[in-house]
């Protein structure tokens, strides 16, 4: 067994399968349908309840499984066939897209940083949107074989488990994740001791152990401050994601940026370029200025090659978005560092200030745009907005000239591809349409697939989102007492033969969850048309502290239970990676309507699209880029209005037209075989338009030419 799969034990396995423990400590598994198939061979139902986590699944499944499982030809050669696929996969990267387009730059590394890193549901350390495009980038990265090397942090308590109440509030758990029993080891020294970082926080100072996970080719360092030689506070300091004050924000900060910079150095790893996914790690410039201080610079000129190898992606046009702190709270934290980096008071907090209606603040995303060399938005909309938005760090150019470029979103397509069209799409695409996921001219096969065939593999995954949800309601309901409007509001009478819409995402209040129940009887009318029903699928999260985002849950939680509804609205809890997947694969249409232009890019669509789920969305994020007519429905018009009221007036008026005039219409035109020829022409084009453009192929390859490969060759300071 190899180094990274120690935690489970040779003796566990007979020694014909010896390798299931190496191959469930790398993340690689999670993509690959083959690999996960292993698994559930092994235990289907365990494999669910250990919710789809190998290393834990292997370390609970009976001996005697495995000792049949080593004797069954079946198993042995799909065995067989995925660790020599993974062999392939872990040799091979001298043959990628990155080693092949840049063979003088094998040496370099990228380093990129992120308060949140969303690779699978088994590590549930990523609250939402910035946490799966962090593990997209790291798995893409992996697959293009780039030099590429994560760092952030494992929260032992991760982000919340979520409840719902009786009256429709949402409740928070942590549950603690048992670290033993996840794909992630211990990095340690040559000698094989831990090794554990430290900094100085407000006058204490706080030690970090440092995990690794695999993710194919690529690693990721995780730090852990819930260690022996922490005080107890500071051990809980760093449990949870985006927990507490701004006290614990901070603190996280400073361990996420200075920390971060410190496991690298501790690892022996000295990047050539540094990514800033967010502002959250921003602090890391600091540290790496005070290293090139020690080292005889003066800070004006480690100021300027750390610009020349750094890059800041933003990823939010939302100003609640940005983390900003008081100057006395960067007094406290910083006054010793400040020291350091040769700067008084006044030099050191202009770095960030920004100036609020309420007082000046040390802004985090300030700081990482003064400080980076390249900037860029998420969408080509968001980069317009984030032009506009930060203009007056560049007060002598005009704001269209604001150096902030935009590189859109991405998804990638091996995670969030179902396996059923997986299969579909190996037929009819050129057998090597993986590698060439980015060129639209991979996707013309897609016309030639049987209508009725898509049709039909579309038909199968709605049936299992649907047997998904009712299996874990019942699961629910056996541990606890259900009212009849919660077994209505449960997912029980959901039809595969009905029009289903969804919507999953995170509940924040600019999202605007409950626009289309602003005509309530309009919307059951729609719903409950005898002829041509409708039923809709809610999930989504509240941040803990966001009683607005909690309000539009319970209300549509309320929705749910009324009877009008017929049993039509349904509401999810506990949204996850897995219960997107399904969602994303099975639902007809996605639905998304935030209030412009505050999507910066949104990537569940994407997912959707992939999988022949059309987007009825408000012309926002990536939409603006991916809507062409023939692939979906756009809604909302690019105008002032008087108030937000006005907006949401006239927003949900567009929606309700749209369902009624064209949607629903075109998804019942059914021919004699029981589907809709147009309908399946929306997904058809859905697909050929969405996967090329929004796959993150597309994206890394992006961020490789524009961003990575210039600051590699622009020596900074030596």
């Amino acid at each position: 067994m190899s180094n990274s799969s120690s935690h489970v034990m040779s003796s566990m396995f007979p020694a014909r399968i010896t390798r299931l423990g190496e191959l469930s400590y790398n993340l690689w598994w999670s993509w690959n349908h083959e690999a996960q198939s292993l698994f559930t061979m092994l235990d289907a139902r365990l494999w669910e309840r250990t919710h789809h986590n190998p290393v834990k699944f292997l370390r609970t499944l009976l001996p005697q499984r495995l000792q049949a499982a080593a004797q069954d030809q079946t198993f042995l050669r799909l065995y067989d066939k995925v660790l020599r696929d993974f062999d392939l996969y872990m040799q091979n990267g001298d043959k990628s897209w990155y080693t092949r387009t840049h063979p003088d730059l094998q040496n370099e590394t990228i380093a990129y940083f992120s308060a949140e890193f969303g690779l699978h549901e088994c590590l549930p350390i990523y609250s939402g949107g910035l946490g799966i495009l962090s593990g997209d980038h790291c798995k893409e990265a992996s697959d293009l074989a780039l030099p590429f090397i994560g760092v952030g942090f494992l929260y032992p308590q991760g982000y919340f488990h979520q409840y719902i109440s009786p009256d429709g509030w949402q409740t928070a758990a942590y549950p603690r994740l048992d670290l033993s029993s996840v794909p992630a080891i211990p990095a340690r020294t040559p000698d094989g001791k831990e090794i554990i970082i430290h900094v100085e926080l407000n006058g204490q100072v706080v030690h970090a152990k440092i995990w690794q996970i695999k993710v194919g080719r690529t690693t990721l360092l995780l730090m852990d401050t819930d260690v022996e030689s922490n005080a107890p506070e500071l051990r809980d300091l760093f449990g949870r994601l985006y927990g507490g004050d701004q006290r614990v924000r901070i603190s996280q900060e400073i361990v996420l940026g200075i920390g971060g910079v410190r496991a690298l150095r501790a690892m022996n790893i000295n990047p050539t370029v540094w990514h800033m996914n967010e502002g959250h790690c921003a602090f890391l410039v600091l540290e790496r200025a005070r290293e090139m201080m020690q080292e005889g610079a003066s800070f004006a000129e480690a100021s300027e090659a750390i610009r020349a190898d750094t890059v800041f992606t933003t990823h939010t046009p939302v100003a609640a978005g940005h983390d900003e702190f008081p100057f006395q709270l960067m007094d406290e934290y910083f006054f010793h560092f400040r020291e350091q980096l040769g700067l008084d008071r006044e030099e050191f907090l202009s770095l960030a200030r920004h100036d609020q209606p309420w007082g000046p603040t040390f802004s985090m995303t300030i700081l990482a745009l003064r400080m980076s060399g390249r900037h860029n938005g998420v969408s080509k909309l968001h980069g317009e907005v984030s032009r506009k938005m930060w203009s007056f760090l560049w007060p002598e150019k005009p704001a269209s000239e604001t150096p902030i470029s935009h590189i859109t979103n991405g998804i990638h397509t091996p995670t969030w591809l179902a396996p059923e069209l997986l299969q579909l799409y190996d037929r009819y695409l050129q057998p090597d349409w993986i590698e060439r996921i980015d060129d639209p001219q991979t996707w013309a096969g897609i016309k030639e697939i049987p209508d009725e065939l898509l049709w039909n593999t579309h038909q199968h995954l709605k049936r299992e989102l649907l047997d998904f949800v009712r299996r874990g309601r019942q699961e629910e309901w056996s541990h606890r007492e259900s009212s009849s409007s919660q077994i209505l509001a449960s997912g029980t009478l959901l039809d595969p033969d009905i029009l289903t819409i969804g919507f999953a995402r995170r509940f924040a209040t600019y999202k605007r969850a409950t626009l289309i129940f602003r005509d309530a009887n309009r919307l059951k009318h729609i719903l409950s048309n005898s002829e041509r029903p409708v039923q809709i699928i809610f999930a989504g999260k509240a941040h803990p502290q966001d009683e607005g985002g909690k309000r539009l849950i319970q209300q549509i939680y309320g929705f749910a239970q009324d009877s009008g509804f017929a049993g039509r609205i349904v509401f999810v809890d506990n949204y996850d990676i897995a219960l997107g997947r399904q969602l994303v694969q099975g639902v007809d249409v996605w639905l998304n309507n935030p209030r412009p232009p505050r999507e910066a890019s949104g990537t569940s669509g994407q997912k959707a699209a992939l999988n022949g789920v059309l987007n009825l969305s408000i012309l926002d994020g990536w939409w603006c880029e991916g809507y062409n007519g023939h692939n979906g429905w756009g809604f909302g018009e690019d105008r002032e209005y008087p108030s937000e009221d006005a907006q949401d007036a006239a927003d949900s008026t567009a929606l309700y037209t749209l369902l009624e005039e064209e949607v629903v219409p075109l998804y019942y035109a059914r021919n004699f075989s029981g589907y809709s020829h147009a309908w399946v022409a929306y997904m058809k084009e859905a697909i050929c338009s969405a996967a090329p453009q929004f796959s993150t192929a597309r994206m890394i390859k992006e961020y490789t030419t524009r961003l990575y490969v210039p600051a590699m060759l622009k020596k900074g300071w030596e």
